[in-house]
């Protein structure tokens, strides 16, 4: 009698197991059938809305001359240099990356990546370790190079080409 009660026992553990597996399955599987359609409908409604925008901007921006979606260029590498500080000297390091405005001018930018890393590489060393430890020296700096690099690309192609210079990283030991 005792041996049948461990028995029905042991089965019944073996079936909640069971039972709980399955009812996780079947809320993962639900979970995931609610995120595919609310992903993936009403897209076209949404694409719709987006395509009357673009129109909407794309006449806004033909007014402006040179102008178009923005666009990204990655410097190639990171830019490292010592700038000096009234109580000592420090490392710097600064990632930066260019925003133009469309294809020409990002082929342009391409194209003149050796002269705005000298150009970039100049205003950064000429810093002051003491400015850049503040957000304020931080946006001057910013400020100071993307109107260098405009002058460097006005006077090499006619054209600003490059409308800001953007830090991704900046490091300061």
């Amino acid at each position: 009698m005792a041996d049948e009660e461990l028995e029905i026992e042991e089965g019944g553990k073996k079936k909640g197991k069971l039972m709980l597996i399955i009812i996780i399955l079947v809320v993962l599987l639900g979970g995931g059938a609610g995120a595919y359609f609310f992903l993936f409908s009403g897209g076209d409604e949404a694409e719709a809305v987006e395509g009357a925008g673009d129109t909407q901007e794309s006449a806004s921006i033909d007014n402006v001359p040179d102008a178009g979606k923005a666009l990204y260029v990655a410097m190639p590498r990171p830019f490292t240099f010592n700038a000096p500080g009234v109580s000592r000297e420090r490392i710097v390091q600064i990632e930066a990356q260019l925003m133009v405005r469309g294809v020409v001018n990002e082929e342009l930018a391409k194209r003149h990546i050796p002269m705005i890393e000298g150009t970039l590489l100049q205003v950064f060393s000429a810093s002051n370790a003491d400015d850049l430890v503040t957000d304020v020296g931080k946006v001057e700096l910013k400020k100071r190079a993307t109107a260098q690099v405009r002058q460097v690309m006005t006077e090499l192609e006619q054209t600003a080409v490059v409308e800001q210079v953007l830090f991704t990283g900046f490091v300061i030991q």
